[in-house]
């Protein structure tokens, strides 16, 4: 055989390796790009509904008798309801930041309005429970207040985009031509509003939202599965409503949060220093104004609106082709009190502004409640739980699905609450801790107290319980991040600064109602 000869010959089997190899690597890739496509037709969607500034007045929680939520309360009635989860934060942008990545306020330095973590060095990084969806195949959408100020839209060219399409952002829609209520204290501030004035529903922010959420469900492709953040606004201020809603809740009627004279005699006056200086008004100027019952009609009316855009919601992805593979989940950011402990607004530790809805729906979920303590911190875990997706490693969240699927199992840990360094309240089955970082604090049993009228710190029969749950306060914490603001408690080596003004005790911006100035703390937290 001749070099020519030989060379054509080993040229072609060359060749011929080369095809057969390319041939079976595509045929190999074809087969695992199909599995893949099988194994993500088979996942279910998710469909997250979060809920901005939203108590336990909600019919499956019971917080208010009056409250009317038949979308939420038909949800709550079809999946797992818990009914004591609590927020990691009280404060919108801190709580979603610890829901979006499961981390705590501990961990991320992230305890105010601002700033959004991407901005932080450390976290910028950071992967969020929807770009984890979407490196697990899913295609991702959003709508109305999911992150706070509806943050994400605009990344830096090259970042991983937080959802991949974008509806309407969060917010009120229209507002009347002028407040509705007398100016308020801290600047009146034009969303610290309630009322009815003459609009129309579809002129809200959330009912476009829930249009948007409505066309998205009804033209949704099948072969691949999607994960949907749907964020309403109210009841967050401003709380405006039409006729429709308000008429809902007759003033004479109403009935009002349970309150006592002087509530917060017991409390440790520290805690003035969390919600030192609010837009929100206290539970004096609410009264002085003749105020208080127009607030609670109107939140409680805001409450209702919401609830029927959960419903067009549910319906839309009842009537459509996903129904039947879709998780869902609603939760609310945090509570608001509305006059309790003399106050209003969120920015506490106790149960009214930490305690929140918390409901998982879908194929498997058996029907029931959970009393166990859990957190919003575990809803990223326990949806890529549900969803077969592995739970991710970087996660302080657990994952919920022992609870969903074992009736008799219970949490492994208390929920924790923290409000700028030091503050933590610890909450279990029946009793909450509230830890101050001036060392003082409060202890509460649930069960006989469910309103928090009694410190119950210094009795004797409660030592162990304090002990126990004294384990769980957050101690090793990460400092403010930077371009922390907006609610923002901060020690200094002179003293104890809010919003960047050095706190007087002698001149409080705002009521501290039945605490008198003396008592108010007047040393730096390092002295204690």
């Amino acid at each position: 055989m001749n070099v020519t000869l030989r060379s054509r010959i080993v040229f072609c089997h060359i060749v011929s390796v080369i095809c057969g190899t390319c041939f079976f690597n595509s045929f190999a890739n074809a087969q695992n790009q199909n599995t893949a496509q099988e194994q993500n037709a088979d996942r279910p969607n998710v469909l997250m509904i979060c809920v901005d500034d939203l108590n336990d007045w909600i019919e499956p929680l019971g917080g208010h008798p009056q409250v009317k939520t038949p979308a939420i309360k038909a949800l709550a009635e079809a999946g797992l309801n818990f009914r004591n989860a609590h927020c990691q934060s009280p404060l919108c942008n801190s709580s979603r930041t610890s829901v979006m990545l499961s981390r705590r306020p501990a961990t991320t330095g992230v305890h105010g309005l601002n700033p959004w973590f991407r901005k932080i060095p450390a976290l910028a990084k950071s992967k969020s429970m929807p770009q984890y969806f979407a490196d697990a195949g899913y295609e991702t959408y959003t709508a109305g207040k999911v992150y706070h100020n509806s943050w994400g839209r605009n990344l830096p060219a090259g970042s991983d985009p937080e959802f991949q399409h974008w509806g309407p952002g969060g917010w009120p829609g229209i507002t009347p031509p002028k407040k509705l209520i007398p100016p308020t204290p801290a600047g009146n501030n034009p969303w610290v509003d309630w009322g009815v004035f003459d609009h129309q529903d579809n002129q809200k922010g959330d009912w476009k939202v829930a249009d948007w959420a409505e066309e998205k469900l009804t033209v949704m492709p099948g072969d691949k599965p999607f994960f949907m953040a749907v964020g309403f606004f109210l009841p967050h201020v401003p709380c405006h409503v039409t006729q429709k809603w308000w008429d809902m809740y007759p003033e004479e009627t109403l009935q009002m949060p349970p309150m006592q004279k002087n509530e917060r005699a017991n409390c440790s006056p520290f805690s003035w220093y969390l919600h030192w200086n609010l837009p929100e008004p206290r539970l004096s100027w609410l009264e002085h104004h003749n105020e208080h019952k127009n607030l609670v009609r109107s939140y409680l009316a805001s409450i209702s609106f919401m609830d029927s855009q959960v419903a067009r919601v549910m319906a839309a992805l009842e009537k459509s082709s996903h129904a039947d593979n879709t998780i869902i989940c609603l939760w609310s950011d945090h509570g608001f009190h509305l006059g309790e402990k003399e106050m209003m607004g969120k920015t506490t530790l106790w149960e009214r502004s930490t305690h929140v809805p918390l409901i998982f729906t879908g194929k498997g979920i058996e029907p029931r409640s959970s009393n166990q303590p859990v957190e919003l911190l575990d809803v990223f875990p326990t949806l890529a739980d549900l969803a077969g997706l592995p739970v991710p490693e970087f996660v302080e969240g657990v994952s919920l699905v022992p609870l969903i699927t074992d009736a008799d199992a219970k949490s492994k840990r208390p929920a924790v609450t923290e409000h700028n360094p030091g503050n933590s309240s610890i909450r279990d089955e029946r009793y909450r801790l509230i830890h101050y970082a001036d060392g003082s604090e409060e202890l509460y049993d649930m069960q006989q107290d469910p309103n928090e009228f009694n410190n119950r710190i210094d009795d004797e029969s409660l030592a162990e319980v304090k002990e126990r749950l004294q384990q769980y306060v957050p101690h090793n914490q990460v400092p403010l991040a930077p371009g922390s603001g907006q609610r923002i408690l901060e020690e200094r080596e002179d003293g104890l600064y809010w919003e960047n003004q050095k706190i007087d005790p002698d001149n409080p911006p705002m009521s501290t109602g039945s605490t008198e100035k003396a008592d108010l703390p007047r040393k730096v937290l390092s002295s204690k």
